[in-house]
C-alpha cells in the first residue's frame, strides 16, 4: 500500500492480517500495521522497513514508490523485528544505501542478522542533523520508549514528526476503529512501564512545531495533534483519563460474581456512569488492564485460593504493578470458605505502588452472600459512589497507617485497617485464621 503523506513524503507499509497475538500475547482481532515512509528528495531517505513475514510486500511497496530511484539513507529508529525484520534484504537490494541509527541500535543489528556487515553506516546522536536536499532531519533519542535504542525523527519542512512506537496502536489500516481504545491497550500493554522516559520525550516534541505524527503502528495523526499529546501526557503521567469504577473478579462458583456483579448494579444506581466489569478467567487481560489505568477506582474480587489468591487475580495485579500502577483508589472483595486472606495479599502486592488509596470499606464472603457480606458490599458501594476527591478521607489514611502483627508460626498477617479492630483488643482467646495457633505467638511487624 503506497500513500502520500505530504507531495514528497509517501507511506510504505504493509498490513498483517495473518497475525493474532502481536509479542506472542496481545490479542489483536484485526491485525497489525508495519508502518514505513519514504522522503522524495535530493538524497532519499526510507524511515524502517516491515516485519520479516512481510518484506516481499514491502519492498514491493518501496520500489513503488521509488519509481527507479535509489535510496541514499534508510533511517532504523527501532529495531524490534516487526520493524527491523527486511533490513537484511533490504541492504542486500540496495547495498550503497547508508543506514542511519543510533549507537545501540548498530549493536542489536550485528545480533540480529550475525555475520551480516553493513558497510555504510551513519551513526545519529541525539539533535544530530541530516540534509537531504529540502528536507532537514532532526534526530530525538527515545530511549526505553519502549527498547533502549529507539530513536524519533522530526522533518522541519513538513513539521512531521516520525514517532516510532510512540503514538501507535493495534489494527490494520484497512480496518475503521476508535483509535484511542486500541492506541490505549497498547500504550498501557507495551509502553506502560516506561511512563518517566515518555514523559523526557514529550517534553522535548513541546518544543516542535508538528503539523502530522507518523508512528510505527496505526494511521498517520493529522488532525488535532493537542488531543493525541494531552492523551500521551496522562498516561505517561499515570492521570486519571476518566471518572468511573472497574471491577475486576474472579468467581470459582458464581459466588463472588454475585458481588461483583451486585456492586456493579448498586453504583449505577447511585449515579456512577462508567462502571466496567471484568472477569479476569475470560476477559482479555489487556483490555483489562486498559480499564484499571483508563479508570481512577477499581476493585478486585477475587477468592482464597490454595492460602493465597485466585491464579488470574495474582497474574492481573502483577500486570497491573509490572507496569507501575500508582494513583489510583482500589477496594477489595474477597471469599473465603474457612479462611479468607485475599484482600490482606492483594494489598501487600499493591501495596508497593505509589498513592494507592485503600478504600475504607471492605467485603467479605464466606462461601455465598448472606446480610452481612451484602450490608458491607452497600457500604462500600456508598463510598465508591462518592466523588473521587472525597473517595479517601483524613480518617481513612491514618487507619492505613495503623499497626500490623504476624503470627509466628505461619507469617499470617493481622491488619488492623482490614480488621477494623486495634489486635490488643481481640480477646485472649483470639486464634490465628490460618493456623490456629493462640494470640500470644503473634509479634508486631
Amino acid at each position: 500500500m503506497v500513500n502520500k503523506v505530504t507531495d514528497s513524503i509517501y507511506y510504505i507499509g504493509v498490513n498483517d492480517h495473518d497475525i493474532n497475538l502481536f509479542e506472542g500475547q496481545y490479542i489483536v482481532p484485526n491485525g497489525m500495521a508495519y508502518n514505513s515512509y519514504l522522503i522524495k528528495d535530493e538524497k532519499t531517505a526510507v524511515f524502517d522497513t516491515s516485519d520479516k513475514s512481510k518484506t516481499d510486500e514491502w519492498l514491493a511497496n518501496l520500489d513503488e514508490a521509488l519509481n527507479g530511484d535509489k535510496p541514499a539513507y534508510l533511517v532504523v529508529q527501532h529495531m524490534e523485528p516487526d520493524h527491523s525484520g527486511a533490513i537484511k534484504d533490504f541492504i542486500e537490494k540496495y547495498p550503497d544505501t547508508t543506514v542511519v541509527s543510533s549507537a545501540k541500535a548498530f549493536k542489536m543489528m550485528e545480533q540480529f542478522f550475525p555475520g551480516f556487515e553493513i558497510s555504510n553506516r551513519l551513526e545519529a546522536a541525539d539533535g544530530d542533523t541530516l540534509e537531504l536536499g529540502s528536507h532537514k532531519l532532526t534526530f530525538i533519542h527515545a530511549p526505553m520508549v519502549h527498547w533502549p535504542e529507539v530513536m524519533m525523527t522530526y522533518e522541519a519542512s513538513d513539521k512531521i514528526l516520525f514517532s516510532a512506537d510512540g503514538f501507535g496502536k493495534f489494527g490494520a489500516l484497512d480496518v475503521d476503529e476508535d483509535w484511542a481504545c486500541e492506541a490505549r491497550r497498547y500504550y498501557m500493554g507495551i509502553v506502560g512501564k516506561y511512563g518517566k522516559q515518555v514523559q523526557d520525550v514529550l517534553a522535548k516534541a513541546a518544543q516542535l512545531d508538528i503539523a502530522q505524527i507518523c508512528p510505527l503502528h496505526g494511521p498517520v495523526l493529522s488532525e488535532d495533534i493537542g488531543y493525541y499529546m494531552d492523551l500521551y501526557n496522562i498516561w505517561s503521567s499515570y492521570g486519571v483519563e476518566t471518572e468511573g469504577v472497574c471491577i475486576f473478579y474472579t468467581s470459582v462458583y458464581g459466588n463472588t460474581k454475585e458481588a461483583a456483579l451486585i456492586l456493579a448494579d448498586m453504583l449505577k444506581d447511585r449515579g456512577v456512569e462508567n462502571v466496567e466489569l471484568s472477569d479476569l478467567a475470560r476477559c482479555d487481560w489487556a483490555e483489562a488492564v486498559e480499564d484499571a489505568f483508563r479508570y481512577d477506582r477499581s476493585v478486585f474480587a477475587t477468592t482464597t485460593y490454595c492460602g493465597g489468591i485466585f491464579p488470574y487475580m495474582k497474574h492481573f495485579i502483577q500486570h497491573l504493578t509490572e507496569r507501575n500502577f500508582q494513583n489510583r483508589r482500589v477496594a477489595f472483595i474477597q471469599n473465603g470458605s474457612w479462611a479468607p486472606v485475599a484482600t490482606k495479599i492483594m494489598k501487600e502486592m499493591l501495596g508497593k505502588s505509589k498513592n494507592i488509596a485503600f478504600a475504607q470499606n471492605e467485603v467479605t464472603i464466606r462461601s455465598a452472600l448472606d446480610h452481612e457480606s451484602r450490608a458491607q458490599i452497600e457500604a462500600l458501594a456508598d463510598e465508591l459512589s462518592v466523588a473521587p476527591d472525597a473517595f479517601v478521607d483524613e480518617d481513612a489514611n491514618e487507619a492505613q497507617k495503623t499497626e500490623k502483627y504476624v503470627c509466628g508460626v505461619c507469617g499470617y498477617t493481622y491488619d488492623e485497617s482490614a480488621a477494623g479492630k486495634p489486635f490488643e483488643d481481640q480477646p485472649d482467646s483470639y486464634k490465628c485464621p490460618l493456623c490456629g495457633m493462640a494470640k500470644a505467638v503473634f509479634k508486631k511487624g
